[in-house]
């Protein structure tokens, strides 16, 4: 069984603002990309546009719709991928050592070479953030783009996991949650940022900023809001012209 370390330099992790989030899944084709075309190890497709396609994702977007009592319902999108838990059960439990938690930065990886595709990490995870590439035979699972923070290769801003550089809505953020002054420090601490699944006492590093409530949307009667009047098109020609002519007709 693997050891984890008894302290870890930095806690490098991700801060997921479900208010923000709009479900595009741009995070999810990013780390896709990355993993495949780039740097990082390639995550497979089967039967890509078969009856069964499987392939393999490092970070996927789960929508819901939530309903508070006497509140409007309302839609949350969930990006999940791994934690890089603190006490990470994944790696206690591989009998090869091949699930091991970094002492530098507190990042959890996978050495492809020693995994024997058994699975147990996959088990133990109570976030079901581990997936077996079908190709492959090994267990993978999202690296924090450890491959790309540290690339001297790449411009200083692309220094950042691919899905949080990908974020058309801002919703994702990196740093370092042992810092009390980093950016993801101080909006968890400002937002109330969420443990996620803290009973299971396996202290994840990644957070969650809950959504915001929403207010009673008022009916449009209630709404002291003058509607602009618009006057009707007309003279219009060719395909446009014909067509209201034959609109006025039904």
């Amino acid at each position: 069984m693997t050891s984890l370390p008894k302290s870890t330099d930095r806690r490098l992790g991700l801060l997921i603002d479900l208010d923000t989030c709009v479900g595009c899944h741009a995070c999810v084709i990013s780390c896709k990309e990355w993993n495949t075309s780039n740097y990082g190890a390639p995550l497979s497709d089967m039967d890509a546009y078969g009856e069964q396609p499987v392939g393999t994702f490092l970070n996927r977007v789960h929508t819901y719709e939530i309903k508070e009592p006497e509140a409007p319902a309302q839609i949350v999108h969930f990006p999940k991928s791994c934690l890089h838990c603190q006490d990470a059960p994944c790696v206690t439990v591989c009998p090869t050592g091949a699930s091991y938690k970094r002492s530098e930065d507190g990042i959890v990886l996978v050495n492809e070479a020693d995994c024997i595709g058994c699975g147990l990490c996959a088990w133990a995870c109570p976030y079901g953030a581990r997936e077996m590439d079908a190709e492959a035979g090994v267990m993978k699972k999202c690296t924090l783009c450890v491959d790309r923070i540290y690339n001297e290769n790449i411009p200083e801003e692309d220094r950042e996991p691919a899905c949080v550089r990908t974020c058309p809505a801002g919703a994702r953020h990196f740093g370092d949650f042992d810092d009390p002054n980093s950016n993801v420090s101080l909006m968890s601490a400002a937002r109330g940022g969420i443990e996620l699944m803290k009973e299971q006492g396996t202290k994840p590093t990644n957070r969650y900023l809950p959504p915001r409530p929403k207010s009673d949307i008022e009916s449009q009667s209630q709404i002291d809001m003058p509607i602009p009047f618009l006057e009707p098109v007309s003279g219009a020609k060719g395909f446009i012209g014909w067509l209201d002519k034959a609109l006025e007709k039904i």
